[in-house]
């Protein structure tokens, strides 16, 4: 019949359609918008880029240069007045429900696409087709209702809304506000969970901001994302590749005596692996026996003294200042095990220091911190004595 469409799909199939063309949607975002286009993170051949092009000006109406300038802007400026969808400065209920008009405000900003969209396509099809946002969402409403007659209009008002929703309101919005943190990077980007099946791994977005760079967004064992499994099936059939991933922990079994500059230049390599360790082995049980000691009175303190003694200070808002200070005058071991913190950071945030004096910081690092007589900082200065760069086969 007629209003079935060519394709004359029952109504658990119709669903299943829906299911499979946002989908494609979500990968053509994340692997060609985000990892592809904004970081240069792979390579694709011309044919997969074009196709994902395409099929993003059919079901988004995003221009490459656009979403590519807005998301550069978002990581120099995260978190910032001048981050285009900031859940920090603008509300959670605004990047949630008016994501999609933040991204296309700050698309209209010659300043943001001169700066940021260096790089992307501006060719005759650009121009001439993919230029016209509302062609392409036309012709996606044709092939539909061709396809399935009239309730392809259902199933394209459900395209339209998709990136919208998951990734202008879900990613930007709760992915900066809630969920678990693998990283203290410096800004509030969170894993919202351990498998990135729906939105193609963006979920596992505390991790791509640690490592923006890496075309893989999982880093644990046990998380999965679903956009580097597709992008290791086109690299295995040519169709991609791989430029940069995160880099993995190089920490051995065994201990250097003498510390040099390899052993500096280890650490910085591996800073985020190892202020990771740092809140599981020095923090988490310093945190857990202070907890233990406290009275009633004090309990309520150590509720997130954890993610509070950790969090970098650039994204701490007052409350989590005012709790941080408390907790230092509360207790002298969890101030000091503070403080030896951004002392160890500094081994990496200092750019103007010499290797003398990265080397002479490391070494007094250790030094005192195998004087301090807590127990978890002496073992935890002896790990960082096994960590060196990647050798060519890591």
């Amino acid at each position: 019949m007629w209003y079935e469409g060519l394709l004359a799909l029952q109504g658990w199939e119709v669903v299943v359609y829906a299911i499979i063309v946002t989908h494609i949607t979500i990968a053509a975002v994340t692997i060609y918008l985000h990892r592809y286009s904004a970081h240069r993170a792979l390579d694709l051949h011309p044919a997969v880029a074009m196709f994902f092009r395409a099929w993003l000006w059919m079901t988004t109406g995003m221009l490459t240069r656009s979403w590519t300038a807005v998301h550069r802007k978002h990581h120099a400026r995260a978190e910032t007045e001048e981050d285009p969808h900031s859940p920090q400065t603008r509300g959670l209920r605004t990047v949630v429900l008016r994501g999609a008009e933040l991204y296309k405000a700050e698309a209209k900003n010659p300043e943001t696409l001169a700066k940021y969209g260096k790089g992307c396509p501006d060719d005759w099809i650009e121009r001439a087709f993919f230029g016209h946002d509302r062609w392409g969402i036309s012709v996606m409403f044709v092939i539909n209702i061709i396809l399935l007659g009239p309730i392809g209009i259902t199933v394209w008002a459900v395209q339209m809304m998709w990136i919208p929703l998951f990734a202008a309101g879900v990613i930007n919005g709760l992915g900066h506000h809630s969920g678990y943190r693998n990283f203290e990077c410096d800004d509030a980007a969170t894993n919202l969970v351990p498998f990135g099946i729906l939105i193609g791994g963006e979920e596992l977005h505390n991790n791509h901001h640690t490592f923006p760079s890496s075309a893989k967004m999982s880093v644990k064992w046990w998380e999965f994302d679903i956009g580097w499994l597709y992008i290791r099936v086109l690299e295995i059939v040519g169709l991609a590749k791989v430029k940069r991933v995160a880099p993995v922990d190089t920490s051995s079994a065994t201990a250097v005596d003498e510390i040099d500059m390899d052993l500096v230049t280890g650490i910085i390599y591996n800073r985020f692996h190892i202020m990771s360790h740092y809140a599981h082995t020095v923090v988490a049980p310093l945190v857990s026996a202070e907890r233990k000691r406290a009275d009633v009175a004090s309990a309520t303190l150590f509720r997130r003294a954890k993610s509070i003694l950790c969090r970098s200070e650039a994204v701490m808002d007052a409350q989590g200042r005012a709790e941080l200070d408390r907790l230092r005058d509360h207790s002298q071991i969890l101030n000091v095990i503070y403080e030896k913190r951004l002392e160890l950071q500094s081994l990496w945030e200092n750019r103007r220091a010499t290797h003398e004096e990265l080397h002479q910081c490391l070494v007094d690092w250790c030094a005192k911190a195998e004087a301090s007589g807590i127990d978890v900082l002496r073992e935890f200065s002896a790990r960082l004595r096994t960590y060196s760069l990647p050798t060519a086969a890591t």
